[in-house]
């Protein structure tokens, strides 16, 4: 019983990662105030990165380090649309999730002989699992905490890039103004605040952010790229982000929620007597996405400047 509670922790975790690192960008842009709906195409384009440039490369930390830069151009697109030219967010950010896919599928067939699939990473472009040698010289392999510390390490650096969006956001001069440009831009602008600077950070970063989650993804959860691959996980991690109400902590616990939704439904998949039609297995995490909207939203406040174009008033033109 142990084993099989460790198990299922064991998967939401794996899971959990890469929601973690999108939910981490749409905060860090909403917290700017630009909304950023795009996060799904990111995180395709990201996982598709990833998965080559591992294959390729043959080195996990280049190709998670790769996915991260090309899903962060994408933010920087979403940033031109919405911070300089005052572009509908919600449009651009829909147009990005129609952009990311159709780079990484042309990419795709350009790069692997027409096929919309990548080939399978070798084993030394997956990314490591940190305890894996530890836990076996112990012959712990099968026990409960290697269930849960078994993990590639983009399980570790999920929580730790958490904490770090967190000490930022809330401990540092740097975090306050991405605050007050999310809250009150007009006076974040009149104290000397570029609006516009800062705005072109976050969104990038939040692209950057992305393509890591599609990268975990295609290097960790799976050993390649498929067009199935990001199946609605971009927008698990916006939903997240609302249940968490834009806070780095109450997203971990989201991503944490949602991953356990998968968690089970692997095991009742393969793991149990309890015959459970496939379909509706699948359909578990996002039901799950559906009722945190539907119970949470009411309860969650964005920044007050989210979604709202900022226009420099011509008295603090020089």
């Amino acid at each position: 019983m142990l084993t099989n509670i460790g198990f299922i922790i064991g998967i939401a975790l794996m899971y959990a990662a890469p929601l973690m690192f999108t939910a981490m960008g749409g905060v860090i842009s909403e917290k700017s105030g630009v909304i950023n709906i795009g996060l799904e195409g990111m995180m395709y384009l990201g996982a598709f990165i990833g998965a080559a440039v591992g294959y390729y490369s043959g080195n996990p930390w280049i190709a998670f380090l790769a996915a991260g830069f090309a899903s962060g151009l994408l933010g920087l697109l979403h940033a031109v649309a919405s911070v300089s030219f005052d572009g509908n967010q919600t449009i651009s950010g829909f147009a990005i999730n129609f952009i990311g896919p159709g780079i990484a599928l042309f990419l795709s067939r350009l790069m692997f002989n027409g096929a919309t699939m990548t080939k399978p990473i070798p084993m030394e472009g997956k990314m490591p699992k940190p305890f894996k040698g530890i836990l076996g010289s112990l012959s712990l392999e099968n026990t409960f905490a290697a269930q849960i510390l078994n993990q590639y390490a983009t399980v570790y650096l999920a929580f730790i890039l958490i904490f770090i969006v967190w000490f930022i956001f809330y401990k540092t001069r740097f975090g306050l103004r991405i605050r007050a440009v999310g809250e009150h831009p007009r006076a974040a602008d009149t104290l000397g605040i570029n609006v516009f600077a800062l705005r072109y950070i976050c969104v990038t970063l939040s692209g950057v952010f992305a393509g890591f989650g599609g990268a975990s993804m295609s290097l960790a959860v799976v050993s390649l790229f498929s067009p199935t691959l990001i199946s609605g996980q971009g927008y698990i991690a916006l939903a997240a982000m609302i249940f968490g109400n834009w806070r780095p902590r109450g997203i971990m616990w989201g991503c944490l929620l949602f991953g356990a939704a998968e968690g089970l439904a692997v095991y009742m998949g393969g793991r149990t007597n309890v015959v459970v039609p496939t379909q509706v297995l699948s359909m578990l995490p996002y039901i799950i996405t559906l009722l945190v909207l539907v119970l949470f939203i009411r309860k969650s406040n964005a920044p007050a400047a989210d979604g709202v174009p900022y226009e420099k008033s011509s008295s603090n033109l020089i």
